[in-house]
């Protein structure tokens, strides 16, 4: 279990399960992806930043601006939006009392933000307000803003910007107040002199402020600025899809964009519609804007429109992630990020894998396993997704990890270490979805399957051509599964039922589907499913046969048979040997020395 901060919920635990499957929210990966990391690679908070002489300045500086943003503004720096008000401890109504709230002071870098690339919040400690409404806040996903960029490069014509809102959740009145306390001595000097609160602290050194206005934390901000962000451009034609969360769309204009948090990621068709978005938007906040579009939701893009080809990277992650977690490169090049069964030939029956009777670690060690799925899942979902099956493997055992479980994680680490870059590129295409499914039968512990998925934007041939994924794939499936054939159904049910959702994102992003074509390797599923062969003895994956074919009438999908050799959806059901890693990366990553991606580099990035 983890516990962790980002601007909309000032604290959220992430459990074991949302982990083993991903279920993550955004604006965790992004924070995840700029986190302060320290020369000796510990995760640096502002206490060890002002505690430091070097980075002191900086920092206590940065803390200042926000404060002043808060509040009534700091002189010659900036002017205040009233979010805060600081008063005395006896101006808190006597009934809300036991209503307040703590501060938490968050850093980050974030280098798209030439304006103030040090970035200091301060976050409300959502987990002690009692919000009496509904504070869910639709935002977008990384799937989402993967269709959005093959659409763009799909799309002729097309092209993409990013734009933030600057303080978007400080500008939302509340009508009903909330009240936080902070430590003085974290508040920096010249705060305390312009805002007097020595007069204002108690005697335990804390001082009081009336929350007035949507700050971040407070578990009603997300969905009171969003509400007002709706009302304001409904006026201009802008309405977000009641069924794909984040993405927005206008009634006329050749236009749309993801919206994550207050990041907007937008395709548009001629520049002055999106100068209508732009003129709309600055009606009501202040914003900034990458006309490049070169980074967004902790992506690096290099566009290609004369090729039609987007590259998605995240370039010095792996870098920072292996000094935050202090491992050394190894002395010999790791190809295998997971010990992989060595298979036996001639054998008649398959057996399940015995469980795991080494040690349990201690807590730090639990801790360390946890840490390093978290962070290096954000690579795998944005660009490498041939790291889910080791990562999914890892987090199914993070609960009660042993001695054998670190050595997995360090083989791990060894892997990343050895590995170039890892570089996703988008194909202009028809924009009609395509899936690989494949499932590995008892191959991991407790006598259970695994399910792997590809699935990538195409054109629509017979046997569609490879794309780049927008998403992949690699879960252990819950039931034990009680043959291969029933196995490979299960991976089938997961992958389609996966794809109803970007069937309508797609149509809402203005690209009609036909019958999506899904490739399975398994002969005795795919005649089950085209009336083939007749089932007799279906009652364990009845409903997940039925729901497929019924899939199938309505045309929604076409199930075709080929070889497991031509199964991209084989990479993600197991552990590999090193030397098919070796060979299969290239198939679904582009290679950092690519001359299509080389030519697209800065002179001093190359």
């Amino acid at each position: 279990m983890l516990l962790c901060t980002d601007h909309t919920n000032s604290k959220f635990v992430l459990t074991d399960v949302q982990i083993s499957r991903r279920e993550l929210p955004m604006p965790w990966f992004s924070d995840m992806a700029n986190s302060v990391i320290g020369s000796n690679g510990e995760l640096l908070e502002y206490r060890h930043l002002i505690a430091n002489p070097a980075t002191r300045k900086i920092w206590a500086h940065s803390y200042g601006n926000e404060i002043g943003r808060l509040a009534q503004g700091m002189p010659g720096r900036n002017i205040g939006t009233n979010t805060i008000v600081f008063i005395p401890r006896e101006a808190v109504p006597k009934d809300r009392a036991k209503d307040v709230t703590y501060g938490l002071i968050t850093v980050l870098i974030r280098p798209e933000k030439i304006d103030e690339p040090n970035r200091t919040r301060l976050v409300a400690g959502g987990d002690r307000i009692h919000y009496p409404g509904d504070a869910g806040t639709p935002t977008a996903d990384l799937l989402t803003v993967k269709l959005l960029l093959n659409s763009i490069i799909s799309t002729p014509g097309a092209k993409f910007f990013t734009m933030d809102i600057k303080d978007f959740y400080l500008n939302t009145p509340m009508k009903r107040y909330e009240y936080m306390r902070l430590r003085l001595s974290d508040l920096p000097q010249d705060v305390i002199d312009h805002y007097q609160l020595r007069r204002l602290a108690t005697p335990d050194g804390f001082v009081y402020c009336e929350i007035r206005k949507g700050m971040y934390g407070l578990p009603q901000a997300g969905i009171i600025a969003q509400e007002l962000l709706e009302k304001r451009l409904a006026k201009h034609g802008y309405h977000q899809s009641k069924i794909t969360p984040g993405l927005w769309t206008h009634d006329t204009r050749p236009i749309c964009f993801s919206l994550v948090v207050d990041d907007f990621g937008i395709k548009y068709v001629g520049e002055e519609h999106a100068q209508h978005l732009l003129s709309v938007v600055r009606q009501y906040y202040k914003c900034s804007c990458d006309w490049k579009g070169e980074r967004y939701c902790g992506l690096t893009l290099k566009w290609d429109y004369e090729g039609r080809k987007v590259h998605l990277s995240m370039p010095n992650y792996v870098t920072k992630a292996l000094t935050r977690f202090q491992h050394p490169p190894p002395q010999k090049p790791q190809d295998q990020p997971y010990p992989h069964v060595k298979p036996t030939y001639g054998a008649t029956q398959q057996f399940a894998r015995p469980d795991d009777d080494s040690p349990p670690l201690d807590k730090a060690g639990k801790k360390f396993i946890q840490e390093v799925c978290g962070v290096f899942l954000f690579l795998a979902r944005g660009v490498d997704g041939g790291l889910l099956p080791a990562l999914s493997s890892l987090a199914s055992q993070q609960a009660r990890p042993t001695e054998r479980t670190m050595e997995r994680c360090k083989q791990f680490l060894d892997y990343m270490a050895s590995q170039d870059d890892a570089i996703l590129t988008f194909k202009a295409s028809n924009m009609a979805l395509a899936i690989h499914s494949d499932a590995s039968y008892l191959s991991e512990a407790k006598a259970r399957s695994r399910a792997g998925g590809h699935m990538f934007m195409s054109n629509t041939d017979e046997i569609p051509p490879n794309n780049g994924a927008v998403l992949n794939i690699s879960q252990i499936i819950r039931a034990v599964m009680s043959s291969a054939a029933e196995a490979e159904l299960g991976a089938l049910f997961i992958n389609a039922k996966t794809a109803v959702s970007i069937r309508h994102t797609l149509v809402e992003l203005g690209h009609p589907q036909p019958r999506t074509p899904i490739q399975t390797d398994n002969s005795t599923a795919h005649a089950l499913l085209t009336n083939k062969i007749l089932p007799k003895a279906l009652k364990a994956m009845d409903m997940r046969f039925h729901w497929l074919r019924d899939r199938a009438a309505q045309g929604q999908y076409r199930y075709y048979w080929r070889p497991g050799t031509q199964n991209m959806a084989d990479y993600f059901t197991k552990h590999h040997p090193a030397s098919h890693h070796k060979s299969f990366r290239s198939q679904i990553l582009t290679s950092p020395t690519d001359p299509g991606y080389t030519s697209l580099l800065t002179p001093w990035a190359k």
